[in-house]
């Protein structure tokens, strides 16, 4: 709907964020060191794993809340995305951050231009199911794309889908193997996450006209 029209929120106090993940928890502990080194304006209230993984430990070993909430144990979507978020709701969260997170979400009403996710690619290239980690990156070189990058993106019901907040590039060079390019790109979206959890606590994020603006 072209008339719809949203503005982030500008807050006066830290960001509240949960962190969902499904994996090392690499993304998690930037986020989290970032904040605590008062880098990020932001606190993380608590971390969501969909399965046992190193992220729930490393979220552990900060102190952070943690919840487990298994896929494999709800019979469909619905349930297990009610189940999620109303975890985050009970955190009092403004923002949901997906940080690796392989399961796909239904997002309610509520929280819609609240979840983001960040992608290894430059959406809408080498994204969907099946595009996460190194699969990403081994797609992008045996394409021969001489850029590639990361995006964050408010999450929708699709896979790697929903509007475009902020992209990073990063080269790719002929001697690049899955593992030196996911290096490069990971280097960035280190960056580009609190920049993009940044734009939205100062209220420059801005949806109108069927797409997303930043204010400057």
């Amino acid at each position: 709907m072209n008339d719809f029209r949203w503005q982030s929120p500008s807050l006066r106090r830290p960001l509240r964020v949960a962190v969902l993940m499904s994996g090392g928890g690499r993304t998690f502990q930037n986020l989290l060191d970032r904040s605590r080194m008062g880098a990020l304006f932001a606190e993380i209230v608590l971390a969501v794993a969909d399965r046992e993984c190193g992220g729930r430990q490393r979220a552990e070993a900060a102190g952070i809340p943690v919840r487990l909430i298994p896929r494999r144990r709800f019979d469909d979507g619905e349930s297990f995305s009610e189940a999620v978020f109303a975890a985050c709701e009970a955190a009092d969260c403004d923002v949901v951050a997906m940080a690796g997170f392989l399961s796909l979400l239904r997002i309610p009403d509520r929280f819609a231009f609240r979840v983001m996710n960040i992608h290894p690619s430059l959406i809408p290239a080498f994204c969907g199911p099946g595009f996460y980690g190194k699969r990403v990156h081994r797609a992008a070189i045996e394409r021969g794309v001489r850029v590639s990058g990361c995006t964050v993106h408010f999450a929708d019901n699709e896979y790697d889908h929903g509007p475009i907040i902020l992209q990073r590039v990063v080269p790719v060079f002929d001697e690049d193997t899955p593992e030196t390019l996911a290096a490069r790109v990971f280097e960035q979206e280190c960056r580009a996450y609190p920049e993009a959890l940044e734009l939205y606590a100062q209220g420059r994020l801005a949806f109108r006209n069927g797409r997303l603006f930043v204010d400057r």
